[in-house]
């Protein structure tokens, strides 16, 4: 059996994987690492694996899995599943498999320090001070406390930036899709409400998405979404690029409609 990598991944990942290859029934069990394969390449050696392990980097498309037929698996270092062709996959028997859980924290504290960045304008402030000003009460900062965080997806990370944020004493509401028990146990230990999309939008001060990229979510906040938004308010996304219609934000900021 061989297993390609074509990405970097972290070599405690290598290792592991090498660890049990050295098992007794991982005998026959080889990992090959290409982290800098191109397209064409894939799909010209594909073939010779049972299983491939991708981040972001390796688009796996309709024609890769085809050229694939001793593919068995695809595996997937992270969360999103946007660079692979699923539906392939599923067609052509092939299991598709992803650590949604595994950067969660990472990813929720990064949502933290862009809240924290925005309120406390530490962007704006840095460059006046690069520039030699010291504009004290030009850069007011808001605390958090009080404030309300609206939160678009409450999945791994959503629930993590929940947290995290019930620690700066910020009031909670939630669109969600789907509701489980461990959601519903969640909002209600940090006194959250789930409410409808444009009521988030409308009543929270930042609002921060955390949603997979899907055709259900192109393009989720447009146009009509952020003209909800208050003009106070910050729009944080720390998912996917496509998640936002670009060009209805960059007018959105223009004519200041939004904060940030």
């Amino acid at each position: 059996m061989k297993i390609l990598i074509s990405d970097s991944i972290g070599q405690s990942g290598i290792d592991y994987l090498k660890q049990q290859a050295r098992l007794p029934d991982g005998q026959g069990f080889e990992v090959v690492l290409k982290p800098d394969i191109t397209p064409e390449e894939l799909i010209g050696e594909i073939g010779e694996y049972d299983g491939l392990i991708v981040r972001s980097r390796t688009k796996v498309t309709a024609e890769v899995i085809a050229a694939g037929q001793k593919l068995k698996v695809i595996g997937r270092a992270g969360s999103g599943l946007d660079n692979i062709d699923v539906e392939a996959a599923k067609k052509a028997g092939v299991a598709v498999v992803n650590a949604p859980g595994a950067n969660a924290q990472s990813v929720a504290e990064h949502t933290m320090a862009l809240i924290l960045a925005l309120f406390r304008k530490l962007l704006p402030v840095a460059t006046a001070l690069k520039a030699g000003r010291w504009e004290k009460k030009g850069y007011m900062a808001t605390e958090l406390s009080g404030k309300t965080i609206g939160i678009v997806g409450f999945g791994n990370v959503g629930m993590k930036v929940a947290e995290i944020t019930h620690g700066f004493g910020m009031k909670l509401l939630v669109a969600t899709r789907t509701q489980t028990s461990e959601k519903e146990k969640t909002m209600k230990d940090l006194n959250g409400t789930l409410v409808t999309l444009d009521q988030l939008l409308k009543e929270s001060d930042v609002v921060t998405l955390h949603v997979p990229k899907s055709s259900e979510t192109e393009h989720l906040i447009g146009e009509k979404e952020l003209a909800l938004m208050k003009k106070t308010s910050y729009l944080i996304n720390c998912s996917r690029g496509g998640v936002v219609d670009e060009a209805a934000l960059i007018k959105a900021l223009t004519t200041r409609q939004m904060a940030g």
